[in-house]
């Protein structure tokens, strides 16, 4: 059994050393500095997201010396990068210091020249590490809308329809916001790879608009605990607003180029996406894996959705891993297997966990230790339940996000 494990996790640092954000930006640099400054003008780089600091380490080796930096990360990811002013804030609900980053930005934005050039650096995590309150609504208030919307069930795409419409620099506000033209290279974290939705597309077109917004969240039935700031805010229809200014935005990583890396380490690809709610996704792995033939190895990739009905800790990837060894449990699948989940940024929610890897024993060594697992699933309880049987997934931050992996493996 810990062959199997040992062989998962190795698929999924295959699956994240292909989304090394520094490689990336070297090969796509050249494209992205095609766009040279005017006479007098400068490049101005602005990094957002987990892999932040790896991307503009690379990127600033090829600008010219003293080309002002400014790079904005989670605590976790922070690192010093030469040449760079690096900012820390909170994720996954915005904070104080995330407040003064976006103002940070905006400074860095308003001090360009049309005959200057701005590279933008984007990776997943940027929604929550550059809470811009539009005025009237509080950061607290966006804190609150943060924690119902990670609550609701909503997936990523629907969170940053709302997170937009609450903020000055999402939904293409960097634009609006430089005197400079932008070019800016992605590393995707969502399915689908839309580029308004990764880091809540700070140089693209929004998702929607405000009455969009306010029926997702009704949608969602987290209209009446919305902060009475945001219900009026959203309510309140947009004034004509000018063209956004182009941008040249170019992809140069995603979750997909992971798991082509993963398949040429051995791997077939899943018939299914980790997508949608987070019990369906595990009946639909559970009778995979009661399909799959002896040494058959799957991945897939994704994003679930929790709805959070508990008070526990824990996070997506952990709570899928528990709920596909109680599925595989209930369908009595005899022989050995594995199933790992784990965030590609070695993060799973509030945790250190990246997620974990499960096996047929894992329930019963959760039961040995005095564990419900059924009761701690209902309390949104996966990390301590997980602990308890050894079947965490700790990485440590990896500098790079492209959403989850996940790997199912038959004995």
């Amino acid at each position: 059994m810990q062959d199997l494990q040992t062989r998962a996790r190795e698929m999924f640092a295959a699956g994240v050393a292909a989304a090394d954000p520094a490689a990336a930006v070297a090969r796509h640099l050249p494209q992205a500095l095609a766009d040279a400054p005017g006479p007098g003008g400068r490049w101005h780089l602005i990094a957002l997201g987990k892999a932040a600091p790896a991307m503009a380490a690379a990127a600033l080796a090829a600008l010219p010396a003293g080309s002002p930096a400014l790079v904005v990360t989670t605590r976790e990811s922070a690192r010093t990068v030469a040449g760079a002013v690096v900012l820390a804030a909170g994720h996954p609900v915005p904070d104080a210091a995330g407040e003064a980053a976006a103002r940070a930005v905006e400074a860095a934005l308003a001090a360009t020249l049309p005959q200057d050039r701005v590279l933008a650096l984007i990776s997943g995590g940027g929604s929550a590490l550059l809470p811009a309150p539009v005025a009237g609504v509080s950061l607290p208030d966006k804190a609150t809308v943060n924690r119902l919307l990670l609550g609701s069930g909503a997936d990523i795409g629907q969170m940053n329809l709302v997170r937009q419409a609450l903020s000055r620099l999402k939904g293409g506000g960097w634009l609006r916001a430089s005197a400079a033209p932008i070019s800016a290279l992605i590393l995707s974290d969502v399915p689908g790879d839309d580029l308004r939705v990764i880091a809540s597309g700070p140089t693209v077109a929004p998702l929607g608009n405000r009455a969009d917004a306010a029926a997702q969240c009704h949608a969602l039935a987290i209209w009446d605990s919305l902060p009475a700031s945001v219900r009026a805010h959203l309510s309140t229809p947009e004034g004509g607003l000018p063209p956004l200014p182009a941008a040249h935005n170019i992809l140069i990583g995603s979750n997909a180029l992971s798991l082509a890396a993963m398949q040429a380490a051995g791997a077939g690809l899943a018939p299914f996406a980790l997508a949608g709610d987070v019990g369906a996704v595990a009946a639909q792995i559970a009778t995979t894996l009661a399909a799959m033939a002896p040494g058959q190895v799957l991945v897939a990739g994704g994003e679930t959705t929790v709805r959070l009905v508990g008070h526990g800790l824990g996070g997506r990837n952990q709570e899928l891993a528990l709920r596909v060894a109680l599925a595989v449990e209930a369908a009595g699948l005899a022989g050995t297997w594995a199933f790992l989940a784990g965030g590609s940024d070695g993060r799973d929610g509030p945790t250190d966990a990246a997620g974990a890897v499960v096996g047929p024993g894992t329930l019963a060594a959760m039961r040995a230790a005095g564990i419900d697992p059924l009761a701690r699933l209902a309390d949104n309880d996966s990390y301590p339940a997980l602990a308890s049987a050894g079947a965490l997934l700790v990485t440590g931050a990896t500098g790079t996000n492209v959403a989850d992996l996940a790997v199912l493996l038959r004995g």
